[in-house]
């Protein structure tokens, strides 16, 4: 008998883990971390196989890497060195400025041959110095851009430029070495500038510019300038010049020939006369010597000074021999209100530097009052380009010539605003409009505000400006402002006529305020270098003067 043996079977020996795994452990394992579950190795089937899957992805990338780098790498490297990513710049559009009625004075327009806002400057008269010019993107000869913004370069477009220039956007493209767009990316979106509201009157600036413009042209004046400013907030309704350059022309920077002129010609017209313009004032300085003289206690607004057309002077070392100053004709006996009027030289000869019984302010009380108005100093207006002027003085004279001792004839001619005075029109305005809201002085402004500041106090009494407003008025009515007499409107003004380029030519001045009884706006006009017998300046006025006739709500706000 056979007996057949059976095949030995492999015996599965039990480890701990399976004999531990039973049905009463289940509900403690956590099934998510494979708590509970028998792990198996892995067998050499599974990694033989993620072995191959590995070669084949790594083959894969070799072959595409040997056809980048040598197949096709000249190919990519010419792509590479032709190719450029930029990011280009999506021009921001520039703010819009208004008068303060909302009439647009600059705005913007597309130029479709080149894809850029430019700039439009109105076509009316009188707003190129201070609305300025700007200064547009650049490219350089590879046309590469070099200046990728427009910049604000003169009067408002520069003074407001952070507020009107936005914040351009910008895209990037892949370009080639022609310039051509391969391909392009993301954008971001410019910001626009933000738009102003000047504080000018486009009616009143624009007559005003009118009225200089025709009496340069009748009279022979070789430029002028004027202003119109709310005495108690210190907007300025009108800042203008003449003769005046083309915003449009200088912007573009085209015509060669024109903007040679404006740069080289005789007129100078990039000159903002308002405030980089520095003149002899002659007898507008009178009102403010005039309520020097009160304040000091050196003469009444009553007291009577008796005039015969000069004054002269002793030669202090040859008693034989006189200086004669001389007035600007006969006005017999005067007082301070008369005075002003008819713009007696005598009588500030004697009040300024003192003649006989008659004490004078002296040379640095004259100096004071003129500083206490802020004549001679930059008022602080928000438009660049101010200069501060000079008032005579015993050091600036020593300064400027050396060895020659100040006399009382030097304190007689500061008197009348002559001898070295220097003053801008816009220290003038602010000036006379301290006058006319008796002693309160506001800072000169082109951007309309909504509240007015508080200003800085002259501290002067002031009941010592009712004769310097009595006498400013009586020039209107019968004295050298005759031609601003008006039925309507009451103004108060002084005249002031500074000799020049050795007594052959003249500036002319006109300086007040209105309405007299009330004043609300004090206003400056200059007429500069002119011949001697020539209109004076109170007649560039007229027009402004009929804009507030026309308009009576001006005069309400």
């Amino acid at each position: 008998m056979i007996l057949k043996r059976n095949k030995k079977k492999k015996i599965h020996e039990l480890y701990p883990d399976e004999i531990l795994l039973d049905v009463h452990n289940l509900p403690s394992f956590d099934r998510q971390q494979f708590e509970g579950q028998l792990e198996r190795p892995i067998s050499k089937s599974t990694i033989g196989s993620l072995f191959v899957a590995i070669i084949f992805i790594a083959s894969i990338f070799a072959i595409r890497l040997i056809n980048v780098q040598v197949v096709k790498g000249q190919e990519y490297a010419t792509k590479s060195e032709n190719n450029s990513l930029d990011s280009i710049p999506i021009f921001a559009d520039r703010g819009v400025i208004y008068d303060r009625n909302g009439v647009e004075l600059v705005w913007n327009f597309i130029d479709e041959s080149i894809g850029l806002t430019k700039r439009s400057y109105t076509s009316k008269h009188g707003f190129a110095n201070v609305l300025g010019y700007v200064s547009y993107p650049a490219k350089d000869s590879k046309g590469k851009l070099w200046q990728q913004k427009t910049i604000g370069k003169d009067g408002a477009e520069k003074e407001f430029d952070e507020i009107l220039s936005g914040q351009n956007g910008k895209k990037l493209v892949e370009t080639n070495v022609s310039g051509e767009v391969v391909s392009e990316g993301g954008i971001e979106a410019p910001i626009s500038g933000e738009n102003i509201y000047l504080s000018l009157d486009s009616r009143i600036q624009e007559a005003l510019y009118k009225g200089i413009a025709d009496l340069a042209s009748q009279s022979g004046y070789v430029g002028g300038t004027g202003l119109v400013m709310d005495i108690k907030t210190g907007e300025l309704y009108a800042i203008t010049s003449y003769p005046e350059y083309n915003s449009n022309i200088i912007s573009e920077g085209k015509d060669s020939s024109t903007i040679k002129n404006y740069l080289q010609g005789s007129s100078k017209p990039l000159l903002n006369r308002a405030i980089d313009g520095v003149y002899t004032p002659g007898s507008i300085v009178k009102p403010f010597f005039a309520l020097g003289a009160l304040e000091e206690g050196i003469i009444t607004p009553n007291k009577i000074i008796y005039t015969n057309g000069k004054l002269e002077i002793p030669n202090p070392y040859n008693p034989s021999l006189t200086t004669v100053f001389r007035d600007n004709a006969n006005h017999g006996p005067v007082d301070m209100k008369k005075a002003l009027a008819v713009s007696s030289n005598v009588y500030f000869y004697q009040i300024g530097g003192g003649f006989g019984s008659q004490k004078g302010l002296g040379i640095n009380l004259l100096e004071k009052y003129a500083k206490a108005f802020g004549i001679g100093q930059k008022t602080g207006v928000d438009i660049g380009g101010e200069r501060e002027g000079n008032i005579p003085s015993i050091e600036w004279k020593a300064k400027r010539f050396p060895g020659d001792p100040w006399r009382v004839g030097d304190t007689y001619n500061t008197s009348i605003g002559q001898y070295g005075f220097q003053v801008t029109p816009i220290q003038m305005v602010r000036a006379i409009a301290g006058i006319a809201s008796r002693g309160n002085l506001q800072i000169p402004t082109i951007k309309k505000i909504d509240k007015a500041p508080d200003g800085a106090e002259v501290g002067i009494n002031k009941n010592s400006y009712t004769a310097v407003h009595e006498g400013m008025r009586l020039g209107v009515l019968e004295g050298t402002t005759r031609a601003l007499n008006d039925d309507t409107i009451h103004i108060a003004a002084k005249s002031g006529t500074a000799q020049i380029k050795n007594n052959t030519r003249v500036n002319s001045w006109a300086i007040g305020f209105f309405p007299s009884e009330n004043p609300q706006f004090a206003f400056t006009v200059l007429m500069e270098d002119g011949p001697k017998v020539s209109s004076g300046a109170v007649h560039a006025f007229k027009p402004v003067l009929q804009v507030f006739k026309d308009n009576p709500e001006l005069l309400t706000n």
